[in-house]
């Protein structure tokens, strides 16, 4: 018997258990066990599982919030030095100002915990976790402007079209969870500032099965999943099984992956017609739990609510889970507008670690806060006695890292006085992907993808493991 005829007369067979499995995940036939990646196997033993990334949109101030310098203060007003500007590059927004008074923070600074981790009191609740995390005060990167350096900080190219660091691990480690995308974006509702674009959780030339999938903060999580009106949950994976039928038969024809990405994607979706509900049905959850997280937690689409919807897709093996909140962008009017930001974000981030480490699982979950690139320390356009803005500076910025093999309670590299320049370890996006791959046991170098021609990875030609923050 040759194969087409084998396919033929067993095919009923093999879409009935097709079948049994979408009906049934919890079964024998099918459970939430993990689905493989391109590796074959870890290139070094991994510390983390899973990664929250806490991504802050429009550059937040790194002197307001992490790296004090009370020489701005003592300077205030003056000229930025020539010797510190190095006749660096400056945006079009900035470029044609007669001067670049330097602007000291409005906000006090205080130590904090046994590592003395100095932070604005802007951050009470950051400050009550600071031994849990690893400030990196010395990244750096070429992107100016927002979409550039967005789209840099996502999947290491300044350019669209490039696979972001959420399709990279899905492509490279596959799902832990069957029944839930392995890569998840949570965005918060009424979003501020810079456009948010797909690109920056697409897959690009990978497969599409490996782009993020965004959560809405409506009834409906993930939009169009649900049957609609008189089609039930049987006659659905029917209809599902049966279009699959087709594209396989198609497929030992064609070998063509776009069909392996649609067959994925149909039975993926069958599956999170019940597992999106459940993950996002929050009323199991408890009173001291929701009020770790603050009176916004109850409302969708907030970041609160978003940080705790991260945990609980982290519960459920998750992979990489991107949330994105904006309004950083502080041009003009920085105090008012980092103090808002500070309000909505400063107890969730903090409840996060808390809950993760109370459940177990901040030692296998990678968290990540920061943003795209850091701001000047002198004023875009005129400073006055109440209010300033900062332009971007993407020359030196701060973010933290906590759980999943990083250094708790530990500062990685330096700035000079004045906030401007790395005086010592500095860390490049590139340095940064690296060492996230390796704590999720890939060696950056290896995981990679051939795409006209040429093999590409998250962290192109560059990128070196930073081993002054890991554990």
């Amino acid at each position: 018997m040759d194969r087409r005829s084998f396919l033929n007369r067993f095919g009923m067979g093999l879409g009935t258990l097709a079948l049994a499995e979408l009906m049934h995940p919890r079964s024998a036939v099918a459970t939430s066990a993990a689905l493989p990646g391109a590796l074959d196997a870890m290139h070094v033993a991994p510390k983390a599982k899973r990664v929250i990334y806490l991504f802050q949109s429009g550059g937040p101030s790194q002197m307001d919030l992490f790296d004090h310098k009370p020489r701005l203060n003592q300077e205030h007003g003056q000229e930025l030095p020539e010797s510190v500007r190095r006749g660096q590059r400056l945006t079009g927004m900035s470029t044609n100002q007669a001067s670049f008074p330097l602007v000291g923070s409005p906000f006090d600074f205080h130590q904090h915990g046994a590592s003395g981790a100095t932070l604005s009191d802007l951050l009470p609740h950051t400050a009550s976790v600071v031994d849990d995390l690893c400030f990196v005060k010395s990244l750096h990167t070429e992107a100016i402007n927002h979409g550039p350096a967005v789209t840099m900080m996502q999947s290491g190219s300044q350019f669209p079209g490039r696979p972001t660091m959420g399709s990279w691990l899905s492509y490279g480690l596959g799902s832990a969870n069957a029944n839930l995308p392995s890569f998840v974006v949570l965005t918060t509702q009424d979003w501020r500032g810079q456009p948010l674009t797909s690109r920056y959780w697409g897959s690009g030339f990978l497969p599409a099965k490996h782009d993020g999938v965004r959560f809405a903060s409506s009834k409906d999580a993930v939009l169009y999943l649900n049957s609609p009106k008189g089609i039930n949950r049987e006659g659905r994976g029917m209809v599902i099984e049966h279009i699959n039928q087709l594209h396989r038969h198609r497929l030992e024809r064609t070998a063509d992956p776009y069909l392996e990405t649609q067959i994925a994607q149909y039975e993926m979706a069958f599956r999170m017609q019940a597992s999106v509900p459940e993950v996002t049905d929050m009323r199991g959850e408890t009173k001291a739990t929701l009020a770790l997280y603050g009176d916004d937690v109850q409302t969708p689409g907030t970041f609160a609510y978003n940080c705790l919807l991260a945990r609980r897709l982290a519960a459920r093996d998750v992979r990489f889970i991107q949330l994105y909140h904006g309004g950083w962008d502080g041009h003009a009017g920085l105090a008012w507008g980092i103090r808002q930001r500070c309000k909505e974000t400063d107890q969730p981030a903090a409840a996060l670690i808390k809950d993760l480490k109370a459940r177990g699982l901040l030692d296998d979950t990678l968290v990540i806060w920061g943003g795209e690139f850091g701001r000047t320390n002198y004023c875009q356009g005129k400073l006055t006695p109440k209010s300033f803005g900062r332009d971007h500076h993407p020359r030196c910025f701060t973010a933290w890292m906590a759980g999943g093999g990083i250094k708790p309670g530990h500062t990685h590299g330096e700035t000079d006085e004045y906030s401007y320049n790395i005086v010592r370890d500095g860390v490049h996006v590139h340095d940064f992907h690296a060492t996230i791959q390796h704590l999720l046991g890939i060696d950056h170098e290896q995981l990679t993808y051939k795409y006209q021609g040429r093999h590409f990875r998250l962290t192109d030609v560059h990128g070196h493991l930073v081993k002054g923050i890991l554990a």
